[in-house]
């Protein structure tokens, strides 16, 4: 597998991007972005994960992160989907969700090519993983992940849009604390 976008070092910042199969809007619902919350909430309490900036869009979500404490940040984005996955397919299962048989479905097949036997796949192969290496590559990476949502035209200030750091660096309440970095 190749490693030209995976975290490989310890204890380095990265710019991450993990998306779903087919660019699937699984994060419309906001049961589903709580549980990428929670998710995220409990690897920086228990796996050392060190979060800078991120946003939960649609389909994909962004993290300027790095893991702490001897933990490796590539195990720790492992663990992340694979939990996520099962919670994330358990929600469609459980709760009320009008595109369950499609999704189900469509998770299903996106499985299929697999060499080791796997009901469902809900995140893409991997995550794209950029290291960061100076101060211009945060401050710009930030301020990406920040406009996201406006750039989709889901929110028009990237401090209105609820699922992202964007609040956290605005002083705003937010639900997932964040190492804010100065930009500046």
């Amino acid at each position: 597998m190749s490693t030209k976008y995976k975290a490989t070092t310890t204890e380095e910042a990265y710019f991450i991007t993990i998306t779903t199969v087919g660019w699937i809007d699984v994060f419309t619902r906001l049961n589903q972005k709580y549980n990428i919350i929670n998710a995220l909430n409990y690897c920086q309490k228990n796996k050392g994960l060190e979060i800078y900036a991120y946003v939960i869009m649609s389909n994909h979500l962004h993290l300027l992160c790095k893991a702490t404490n001897g933990f490796v940040l590539s195990d720790v984005i492992r663990d992340f989907k694979k939990f996520t996955s099962k919670k994330i397919l358990q929600t469609i299962n459980d709760e009320p969700e009008s595109r369950r048989e499609w999704m189900l479905e469509y998770f299903q097949k996106a499985c299929q090519h697999l060499k080791r036997e796997q009901q469902f796949k809900v995140w893409q192969d991997g995550y794209h993983a950029e290291l960061v290496e100076t101060n211009w590559f945060i401050k710009q990476k930030v301020n990406y992940i920040h406009n996201n949502p406006v750039k989709d035209k889901i929110v028009t200030e990237p401090e209105e849009y609820y699922f992202s750091s964007a609040r956290n660096y605005a002083g705003l309440e937010n639900e997932l604390e964040v190492i804010m970095v100065d930009l500046f």
